[in-house]
């Protein structure tokens, strides 16, 4: 766990692992094999990519918005230089619950660099919902088609949600999920007090590395530690209650959520886990990338802006019709998989195996629960932690070692990283868990 924190496995959002590991498991054939570039865009592996494989595809969540426009700039330089298909598989603008593009203005020379560096290599540019495909045919894209997110078709044409209490009360066990912005300024931290006082078994399901962060290590670095009305921050009740979780894999996150009777909250991936655990699930839309894709899916919802002082949960499971979700999933599956042929790609649900091989894969494999909050000091939670601190601080004492070496042989101050440089890395590393860990007193 220490590793894949360190590592960012989760690409800042566990949330990027639902659609990930969905759109691996659907491409994956007898006559497929799927490899995964990472999460970086490396724009110097183009050779190599045009040299080793067919295609190149893009699963993307919500990447037209101005804080992503760094990485999309570099994503278009990557494939500009590629000679093979490019097949972007559901993309998302972001804006507000209006539906207005005037937030992106910014930022359309990069999106316009984007879409036709992609429709240069493929038949058309997949997306998310209504919303997206206006703004790209807005933009003057005529080949754009909405195909939601290939999250919500792990399990092919097969999705059962089916409300198993006929209504919640107070032993109801219910996850919730939200962003720090719906908690901090979107009243979402009203809504988690009320349900936190009503429901004992209630269990906030955070969702950022901050917050996997704040439950291993306590770590508050971030500015996201700023919100203490978080539940994964370490002063907040449900933190000391053991009643928050994160996970680095959606296999376990999925399992959890099979045991629970209802999800809600802001995060759309976080209730589609609970959708495809076959567990009733409402998302609170505060923005135009969850609003579309729940009104392309079927999946209830409701407007975060819009909701009752004293909202209980109990009225939205009770309200919520998963009628349309279900009865037009086929024909949804059908088009995704029609955007997929027509651009060249198989899936497994039609060429495959419908995905048996992966699943017995995953299966075969242990991944770690999910991760709790750090509300104890025993010797096997310090052991583990400790233990990688330490393989931290030889791995950062060897690099010292070779970068004196380095700088000896070449006589030339200011070659690679001085001692004092090195010393400040452990530091951060080492020196702030542990202390936080001594000072916490549990």
């Amino acid at each position: 766990m220490e590793e894949a924190l360190h590592r960012d496995v989760i690409a800042t959002n566990s949330g990027n692992l639902i659609f990930s590991d969905a759109t691996h498991k659907i491409l994956e054939t007898p006559h497929t094999e799927v490899v995964s570039n990472g999460v970086r865009t490396d724009i110097s592996a183009a050779g190599r990519i045009n040299e080793e494989y067919d295609a190149f595809v893009v699963p993307l969540a919500n990447a037209f918005r101005p804080s992503f426009e760094g990485q999309l700039k570099r994503l278009t330089r990557l494939i500009s230089k590629l000679k093979i298909p490019v097949v972007v598989a559901g993309v998302g603008a972001q804006a507000g619950l209006g539906y207005n593009a005037a937030r992106l203005k910014g930022i359309e020379p990069a999106v316009r660099e984007f879409v036709s560096a992609v429709l240069d290599r493929s038949a058309s540019i997949g997306v998310r919902g209504e919303f997206t495909e206006k703004y790209l045919k807005d933009l003057g894209f005529r080949d754009v088609e909405v195909i939601g997110c290939p999250s919500l078709f792990m399990y092919g044409k097969e999705l059962a949600v089916t409300k198993r209490e006929a209504a919640l009360v107070p032993g109801s066990r219910i996850a919730v999920n939200g962003s720090h912005s719906a908690v901090r300024s979107q009243g979402l931290e009203r809504v988690i007090a009320g349900a936190h006082a009503r429901y004992p078994n209630l269990r906030f399901i955070g969702q950022n590395i901050s917050d996997a962060r704040q439950l291993h290590w306590r770590d508050l670095s971030d500015p996201n530690g700023l919100v203490t009305a978080m539940p994964t921050h370490p002063e907040h009740p449900m933190y000391r209650e053991d009643k928050v979780r994160v996970y680095v894999d959606p296999v376990t996150w999925i399992d959890d959520l099979r045991a629970f009777d209802f999800s809600f909250g802001s995060r759309i991936h976080g209730n589609i886990a609970a959708l495809l655990a076959g567990t009733p699930a409402t998302v609170l839309c505060g923005d135009s990338r969850t609003l579309e894709l729940c009104r392309y899916f079927g999946i209830p919802h409701r407007r975060i802006d819009k909701l009752p002082e004293d909202l209980d949960p109990a009225s939205l499971y009770e309200e919520a019709d998963f009628g349309g979700l279900m009865s037009g999933h086929q024909e949804r599956f059908e088009r995704f998989t029609g955007f997929l042929d027509s651009n060249g790609l198989e899936n497994t649900f039609t060429h495959g195996d419908g995905g048996a091989a992966f699943e017995e894969r995953m299966r075969s494999l242990s991944f770690p629960a999910g991760i709790r909050p750090w509300n104890d000091a025993d010797l096997t939670s310090l052991t583990t932690r400790f233990g990688w601190l330490q393989s931290r601080l030889t791995e950062l004492a060897t690099d010292n070692d070779r970068l004196r070496r380095e700088l000896s042989r070449t006589g030339k101050p200011g070659t690679g990283l001085p001692a004092a440089s090195v010393y400040r890395r452990a530091r951060r590393v080492v020196g702030g868990p542990i202390r936080r860990a001594l000072q916490s007193g549990r």
